[in-house]
């Protein structure tokens, strides 16, 4: 199969992930630029900030329509991350290939389980959130998004959710606007980056999550949020458990 079709398919997934889960696209993006296509983990992390970030911005339009987008809280959520992701998006050019695997594999890993818990059930009522805690988290986001090249969205949703007191689908709405600034931060932090990117490559990935991005949003409208976050988890899961092998190996 060729590198063009494994890009799409594999840019078309980022996109639905995107679209109908409010995150899990870079945390799907990196392990398929750097299996399917080839890249270093470096590279990987710096092309999916771009896909992301361009993906994230789309499928931010079409929940900002829909209502479901909470402006107040995730800008705070958002800013509270800025620097963070600002200083890890410096320092993860510093760390060994294995090392980035090996982290992202852990924190994706204790994501999907975290997601999978009770606690992490969708919420009937959004609750009024704390900013100390807000800020937190945020702060918390940032970090692993400059380090380790991900938008964020896989664990801004539950943060959404159990820290700030969002419901789910408020949650998917909302994290769309924290990737695209964390994204954006982060991206910024590697220009001049020695991590060579085959933009070439890239393109069509982008393409194909853009598109993703619409059927995922129409998705989200037809199955349940409880239901979307069980799938995503078990897939998050399992990508993890694989790259976690592949950085051990």
């Amino acid at each position: 199969m060729s590198a063009l079709v494994l890009g799409l398919f594999a840019g078309g997934v980022t996109g639905l992930s995107l679209g109908a889960l409010g995150g899990g696209g870079s945390v799907l993006a990196v392990p398929a630029l750097m299996y399917l296509l080839g890249f270093t983990p470096a590279a990987a992390a710096t092309a999916s900030l771009v896909v992301v970030a361009v993906t994230s911005v789309t499928a931010l339009g079409a929940h900002a329509r829909a209502g479901t987008v909470r402006w107040r809280a995730g800008a705070l959520f958002a800013a509270a991350g800025l620097l963070p992701a600002a200083v890890g998006g410096a320092v993860s050019g510093l760390l060994p290939a294995g090392v980035l695997t090996g982290a992202f594999a852990v924190t994706a890993a204790a994501a999907a389980l975290r997601m999978l818990r009770p606690s992490a059930a969708v919420r009937r009522e959004e609750v009024p959130a704390r900013p100390g805690r807000v800020v937190r988290a945020g702060a918390g986001l940032g970090a692993v998004t400059g380090v380790l090249g991900v938008g964020g969205g896989f664990l801004a949703v539950p943060a959404l959710v159990s820290v700030v007191g969002l419901r789910m689908r408020a949650a998917v709405g909302t994290s769309l606007l924290v990737i695209t600034v964390n994204s954006l931060v982060a991206l910024a932090a590697r220009a001049g980056s020695a991590a060579s990117v085959d933009w070439a490559a890239v393109g069509p990935f982008a393409a194909a999550a853009v598109l993703g991005a619409w059927d995922g949003k129409r998705l989200a409208g037809k199955i349940s949020g409880g239901t979307l976050q069980r799938v995503f988890a078990y897939v998050l899961l399992a990508v993890a458990v694989f790259m976690l092998a592949d950085a051990v190996g």
